[in-house]
C-alpha cells in the first residue's frame, strides 16, 4: 500500500499538475503536502496570476504558446473557468531597454502586438496618468488564472484518476538506493521508484537531504489589494493588466491586475525585495513602508486606485541566480526530478510544466525546449 511509481513532494502549482498528468497515464502516484491543500504560506495560493505571451525571451514565448491550450484544455475537464481575458499593456520610458527587447523578440517570435503613442495610450486607458515620454505595448491574449482553482483542479482530477492526495505531511528524509527511492514522513514511510520534488521555497532543505545543494533564495515579495475610485473603469474589459517598466522606492517592475474578485485592485512588485536563504527565516508580517511607496506610485501613475487598503499579504518568490526556472533530473541520481527556483513568474507555465515532468518520468525526454532550466548551469560555476 506504501509503494508508488512516482511520489510527488510539493502540492502547489507544479506538483499538483504534475500528479494529474502522471495520473492520466495510469501511473500509482502520491502526493505529499506538508500542510494543509491551497494554504497561503507558499507561492501558489489565491485568486489572480498573470498568463501572457509577452516574454523578452523566445523560450519562454515558445512554451508559453504550448501552455495556453493546456489551460483551456484543464478548464474544460474540470467544468471551471480559470482564464480571464484582459489584454496586457508594458508602459515606460520610451528609451527603456527591457520595453525594447520586449517589441524585438514579440515580433521576432510572431507574436501580435501593438505599440501605443503617450496620446494614444492616454485615449484607450485613461486610468493611467502618464508623461509625454513615454509609451506602450499593448498583447491582446494576456489574462488572468484563478490560481488557487487551477491548482485544485489538477488535484480534483488527478484525485478522480487514482492518485492519492496527503496533506499535513512533511518529508523527514529522503533516502535513495539503486532502484528505489524512500521516503520518510513524521508518521510513515513511503517507497517508489521515481521522485519528484516541486516543493517551492522548501526546495532547497529537501534537496540537500539527498546531498544536492541549489543556490536557491527565497524572496517574500508583497501584494496589496486597493480600492477604486469609478471601480468599473478597473474591471476586465476596461482596464488591462500592466507592468511598469520603472524602479523606484516600491520596488522594480510594478505590475497589477483589474478588479474582478472581492478582494479589489491588485498591485506588486516584481523585484526589488530583500531575500532570506532559510525558508525558515521568511517574515510573514507586510511592510508597512511598501504599501507607503506603493501607494506613491499609484498617487502618480493611477491616481483613481489609490483608494483604501483592502489587504495585503506575502507571497513567496524561490529565486535562481538568473532568475530562470530549474526543471531536471537530479544530477547525481536520474530518479529523481526538480522542480524549482520559478523566481515569480512561473505560475502561467505550471500545467505544462507538469506535463513537461510527465514526459521526462516516461520518455526520459520532452519534445519542449528546456535547455535554459539545466542544474549544471549552476554546478559548473561553483
Amino acid at each position: 500500500m506504501n509503494n508508488f511509481d512516482v511520489i510527488v513532494i510539493g502540492g502547489g502549482a507544479a506538483g499538483s499538475a504534475a500528479a494529474y498528468y502522471l495520473t492520466k497515464q495510469k501511473l500509482r502516484v502520491l502526493l505529499l503536502e506538508q500542510f494543509e491543500i491551497n494554504h497561503q504560506k507558499g507561492s501558489s495560493y489565491g485568486y489572480s496570476r498573470v498568463i501572457r505571451y509577452a516574454y523578452d525571451n523566445p523560450i519562454y514565448i515558445n512554451l508559453i504558446k504550448s501552455a495556453y491550450p493546456l489551460w483551456f484544455s484543464l478548464q474544460e475537464e474540470a467544468k471551471e473557468t480559470l482564464y480571464i481575458k484582459t489584454g496586457e499593456l508594458d508602459f515606460g520610458r520610451l528609451d527603456s531597454s527591457s520595453l525594447q527587447r520586449l517589441v524585438s523578440t514579440m515580433a521576432h517570435n510572431n507574436i501580435p502586438y501593438e505599440q501605443l503613442t503617450y496620446k494614444e495610450l492616454e485615449q484607450r486607458f485613461p486610468q493611467f496618468n502618464l508623461s509625454d515620454e513615454m509609451g506602450g505595448v499593448y498583447q491582446e491574449e494576456t489574462g488572468i488564472l484563478k490560481a488557487s482553482r487551477c491548482v485544485l483542479s489538477h488535484l480534483k482530477l488527478a484525485k478522480k484518476q487514482g492518485a492519492i492526495i496527503k496533506d499535513n505531511t512533511t518529508v523527514t528524509n529522503i533516502k535513495t538506493e539503486s532502484n528505489s527511492i524512500t521516503i520518510k514522513t513524521q508518521n510513515d514511510n513511503y517507497s517508489c521508484a521515481k521522485l519528484i520534488i516541486t516543493a517551492g521555497s522548501w526546495t532547497k532543505q529537501l534537496v540537500e537531504k539527498t546531498g544536492l545543494s541549489l543556490p536557491l533564495t527565497i524572496m517574500p515579495c508583497q501584494i496589496g489589494f486597493f480600492k477604486c475610485q469609478n471601480s468599473d473603469n478597473f474591471k476586465p474589459g476596461k482596464f488591462p493588466i500592466f507592468l511598469a517598466h520603472l524602479t523606484g522606492d516600491y520596488g522594480e517592475f510594478p505590475y497589477g491586475l483589474p478588479s474582478c474578485d472581492h478582494e479589489g485592485f491588485k498591485i506588486s512588485t516584481f523585484y526589488g525585495w530583500d531575500t532570506v536563504e532559510n525558508v525558515n527565516e521568511v517574515d510573514y508580517q507586510p511592510s508597512q513602508k511598501w504599501i507607503k511607496n506603493i501607494q506613491v506610485f499609484l498617487n502618480q501613475y493611477l491616481p483613481d486606485a489609490s483608494g483604501e487598503l483592502i489587504s495585503t499579504r506575502r507571497c513567496l518568490y524561490t529565486m535562481t541566480p538568473d532568475k530562470h526556472f530549474i526543471i531536471d533530473y537530479h544530477p547525481q541520481n536520474p530518479n529523481i526530478l526538480i522542480a524549482a527556483g520559478f523566481s515569480g513568474h512561473g505560475f502561467k507555465f505550471t500545467t505544462l510544466i507538469g506535463k513537461i515532468l510527465k514526459d521526462l518520468i516516461i520518455q526520459r525526454k520532452t519534445e519542449y525546449d528546456i535547455s535554459l532550466f539545466k542544474i549544471n548551469r549552476f554546478l559548473s560555476c561553483s
